[in-house]
């Protein structure tokens, strides 16, 4: 009796053992689940932050063409009236760098519709609407007369840009774009163009023409100003590039690679680089580069950093490295993350050029 007593106060301490044990079991594996939720949360978090942090990686080239918002204002000139007196009507009145938006009150939609304005006027005054910069302004002119019922007012205008090439630096899963990594100005008065609408075509390169020291290479290409060849529309242009929307169809884009963007204070001075750009032979290729110098607090929005050419097949298809026209918005990537775009070339030394932090061009989409 007494050995069955102790053998079933033995089963009874090893039950409650296990018991203990299953307890704190219990609580071990309640933590355990606990701290697994946690990190589900946290790896959804950084999920999600890395999809925001993701675009499609460009390099494709496109035609660009834009209309400005008003006539641009590129000169005055002199002239010789009826009278045979010389005129310039409109000196100190309009600037170079100004858009004119009405005249007497009625909106100009283009140069065209200027020219026809002018071409009815009878000598009286005309009041001009003038945008400098932000400010609008209303200017009072008088025509000079040429000849018999011919009127001019002494102003030299633009109202569109076309037959530029570009690249496209990245796209957005929503269909939006941003090329360039610069804005257009215009070639006479270095202003930045404001635009009223704009499109982007399909470009195909025809030839590289190499460069040379102070000479930097160009490419020339054919664009079609066709719908059937329309690529998206321009809605922006600033200092850190042209950005719009897409058309649906992107069969043009070819595969779509994402790529996550990184802040400048991740780039590598010294640090081994690619761009990605086309040349030639019928695809968007990447070539070698270096980042040679970071300047982080520039003044200019476009030129935060050095970057130099070291790939040589770049070198020789070229002539030295970056081309001056169509290479603009090449995207820049260093240990497998977007850092910026391509955005000017040194004249002197075409193996060298400028390139746009990435955060700058994101920051202007998202404005």
């Amino acid at each position: 009796m007494k050995e069955r007593r102790k053998r079933n106060m033995s089963r009874t301490g090893l039950l409650f053992l296990f018991c203990l044990l299953m307890l704190c079991g219990c609580t071990h594996i309640t933590e355990f689940m606990e701290n697994t939720e946690v990190s589900g949360r946290e790896v959804e978090s950084l999920a999600a932050e890395k999809e925001e942090n993701t675009v499609l990686l460009g390099g494709m080239p496109v035609g660009i063409y834009m209309e400005t918002e008003g006539v641009l204002v590129l000169d005055t000139e002199k002239m010789t009236g009826m009278d045979g007196k010389e005129y310039t009507p409109a000196q100190g009145v309009v600037s170079s760098g100004d858009y004119i938006t009405e005249v007497n009150h009625q909106k100009i939609e283009g140069k065209k519709q200027l020219m026809d304005l002018v071409e009815h006027l009878d000598g009286e005054k005309v009041l001009l609407t003038v945008r400098r910069e932000n400010t609008i302004l209303e200017k009072k002119l008088t025509p000079v007369q040429i000849s018999k019922g011919n009127y001019r007012l002494g102003i030299w205008v633009r109202d569109n840009v076309q037959g530029g090439l570009g690249t496209i630096t990245f796209l957005t899963k929503n269909n939006r774009f941003a090329a360039l990594g610069h804005g257009i100005h215009d070639v006479d008065t270095s202003t930045l163009l404001t635009i009223k609408r704009g499109t982007l075509y399909r470009t195909s390169i025809q030839k590289v023409q190499k460069g040379s020291k102070g000479n930097p290479g160009t490419m020339e290409g054919i664009i079609v100003y066709n719908r059937f060849h329309q690529l998206g529309v321009i809605e922006k242009n600033t200092d850190a590039g042209i950005y719009g929307e897409l058309n649906s169809d992107r069969s043009w884009i070819g595969e779509e690679v994402p790529i996550q963007v990184a802040e400048k204070e991740e780039i590598k001075t010294g640090g081994e680089a690619r761009i990605r750009c086309y040349i030639d032979g019928g695809e968007v290729k990447e070539y070698s580069i270096r980042v040679t110098q970071i300047d982080k607090e520039s003044d200019q929005v476009n030129k935060g950093m050095v970057i130099q050419v070291t790939d040589t097949e770049l070198l020789e298809k070229t002539g030295g490295g970056i081309i001056q026209g169509g290479m603009s918005g090449s995207p820049i990537i260093q240990n497998g993350k977007l850092i910026g775009a391509v955005t000017h070339v040194f004249v002197q030394d075409s193996t060298k050029g400028y390139g746009i932090f990435i955060e700058n061009m994101l920051k202007e989409e998202e404005s």
